[in-house]
């Protein structure tokens, strides 16, 4: 994502704001495009027959759309609002918030310099633009791996750019959960399972992993990490610590995993 842009792409999603609604479509600015003028007919607002345009778009929302066609030398952009799911809205949106929360952030860090905005750009924030994609992943990237980021990059900038990015954004995380159905028929069978799950997190060694109750004999598993992979050792290690337990004193054990 470049600083200046001219025209979005055929088939890009983008964030609008709505200016303007009429019966025959809505009229937007597109925020990431100095605020160019794009249009959304009334049939591709939504799936189906439109009624009532109002119920579907306003005045005033910010919102994501599909381009359909860019005439640059009209400067006409035809967009669509039925073509984005709301997932697709969602990410969009927040990758439009993280990206404004950078440019933010690149002002501090000019200023902790004494340098202007225009200058941190030339100086390296248009090459991590190039590197990342965007400058949140760049400062993002500082959080997850400062050392690699450190030996990659050099200048006087490195230094506040560092800071500033630990003290602003939180290190990225991911999430995975799974299932384990574990069922004894001992007469202390309760107490077996419990300590099967304390003995499942205990394997864990100190890392983010949840074990909840979802209806017995099913338990929930659930691990934060940094990256996937961690994230599925911890999980291997918690669940055959659970089931290795359970199953020397009689009970069965097994980790589910949900199909998405």
């Amino acid at each position: 994502m470049s600083r200046t842009r001219g025209f979005p792409e055929n088939g890009e999603l983008v964030v609008c704001t709505v200016t303007s609604v009429k019966n025959f479509g809505a009229f937007v600015t597109l925020d990431e495009y100095d605020n160019k003028e794009g249009f959304i007919h009334v049939r591709d607002i939504a799936t189906g027959w439109v009624k009532y345009i109002r119920d579907y778009i306003r005045e005033g929302q910010k919102t994501v759309c599909k381009v359909l066609g860019v005439d640059s030398q009209k400067g006409h952009i035809d967009l669509s609002l039925k073509s984005v799911n709301d997932h697709q809205k969602r990410e969009r949106i927040q990758q439009w918030k993280n990206e404004k929360k950078a440019e933010k952030l690149l002002e501090i860090v000019s200023t902790r310099l004494s340098i202007s905005v225009d200058d941190a750009y030339d100086d390296f924030g248009n090459q991590l633009l190039e590197d990342y994609g965007t400058l949140y992943d760049a400062f993002e990237g500082v959080v997850a791996e400062p050392e690699e980021f450190t030996s990659y990059y050099s200048g006087n900038w490195i230094d506040a750019f560092v800071e500033v990015a630990k003290e602003n954004i939180a290190p990225p995380t991911v999430q995975i959960e799974a299932t384990l159905e574990m069922s004894s028929s001992a007469p202390n069978g309760v107490i077996l399972i419990r300590n099967a799950l304390e003995a499942g997190l205990e394997a864990a060694e100190g890392a983010d992993a949840k074990i909840t109750s979802v209806g017995s004999p099913r338990y929930r598993v659930v691990v934060t990490a940094s990256e996937y992979k961690t994230a599925e050792d911890i999980l291997k290690r918690v669940a055959k610590a659970a089931i290795d337990n359970l199953a020397a004193e009689g009970g069965v054990a097994v980790l589910k995993r949900e199909s998405k």
